[in-house]
């Protein structure tokens, strides 16, 4: 696949639009200097070229009353089943993130449920379904997760970051809450006259409704999905196995991945390992100089670490099902 050369423009576009999706072309022709026409060309041609592949909604599952499970596994090669088996994951209802991988395992899902019994008893069916395949499993919880905006194409310092995760709320929303989360998980840019159309409901109603999804902490963020690949880029993760960790070392890892520039995630984990990282990098060489500077520069905090190349990934089933909740 050929790489797709963006221009300082195209880049801070980009960056723009995965800081809020919904910023209208006129803001953003103001940010980037060109006119509201120009803007709305290179945002289609951005799409056409396949690099924007959509606007997305960030929505925390943990208001919505889930925990989030972590899942890992280490799978035999049969192609045949392997196949199968991702074909089932990608119909589980309960199954909010799945990503195929090259490194220390071989499949990485993340998984919903509202209790931990009834977790227990669902994981359990699945993985002993499929018990042929699988070598090895490790099983784990998610505390929190930071999500950075793509600093690398602008080459930014420092970025916002917005949590997923977090005590688990069990918020109740209602039928129009959910039109509204079920049209903005993958139309974030809607217009709100339009959205306000397909809810039937009214622009004033819809705007609030929007603003006490945002204030419970339901909706994060307004970014965008890129086609890392289109770019010339690889999505790596880091698994980090620490030595020990004061208050101060955490908040001064905090500190390091919002200020790299190829930082895309902080994850906290209950899990035998205490959280990973993960990076859009060049190849497998950028990655390993980032890891070796952090290891440089947290010594006594880094004891090991393990590394994945997330060959793909995607939203699964889940996260549309949490959106269809009622207060019922």
């Amino acid at each position: 696949m050929s790489k797709i050369q963006l221009d300082t423009t195209d880049r801070k576009i980009i960056a723009e639009l995965d800081k809020n999706c919904r910023i209208s072309n006129a803001q953003l022709a103001k940010k980037v200097h060109k006119s509201r026409e120009a803007v709305k060309y290179r945002i289609q041609q951005l799409q056409k070229d396949g690099v924007l592949q959509g606007f997305i909604t960030s929505i925390n599952p943990n208001k919505l009353g889930y925990y989030m499970f972590k899942v890992y596994l280490k799978l035999e090669n049969i192609p045949n089943e392997r196949e199968k088996f991702f074909e089932e994951l990608k119909q589980n209802k309960d199954i909010y993130w799945y990503g195929i991988s090259d490194g220390v395992f071989d499949v990485v899902f993340a998984f919903l449920s509202k209790s931990i019994p009834e977790y227990f008893e669902k994981i359990n069916t699945l993985l002993s379904k499929w018990e042929h395949l699988i070598v090895s499993k490790v099983l784990g919880t998610m505390v929190d997760t930071r999500q950075y905006n793509k600093k690398f194409f602008t080459n930014e310092k420092n970025a916002d970051c917005v949590t997923f995760g977090g005590d688990v709320v069990d918020n109740k929303i209602d039928e129009l809450d959910s039109k509204i989360l079920l049209i903005l998980a993958n139309e974030a840019r809607i217009p709100l006259t339009e959205l306000s159309r397909k809810t039937e409901s009214t622009i004033e109603i819809v705007r609030g409704r929007i603003r006490k999804l945002e204030e419970k902490g339901i909706i994060l963020n307004y970014r965008i999905a890129v086609d890392f690949n289109k770019l010339g880029l690889e999505f790596f993760k880091a698994i980090i196995y620490f030595r020990k960790l004061s208050d101060k070392d955490e908040k001064s890892l905090f500190e390091w991945m919002s200020q790299h520039p190829n930082s895309l995630y902080y994850i906290r984990s209950l899990a035998p390992w205490e959280v990973e990282f993960e990076f859009a990098v060049e190849n497998y060489q950028h990655f390993n100089k980032i890891i070796n500077e952090l290891r440089k520069a947290f010594p006594h905090v880094i004891r090991n670490y393990e590394h994945l190349i997330m060959i793909h990934e995607s939203w699964m089933p889940a996260y549309q099902e949490i959106l269809k909740i009622n207060s019922d």
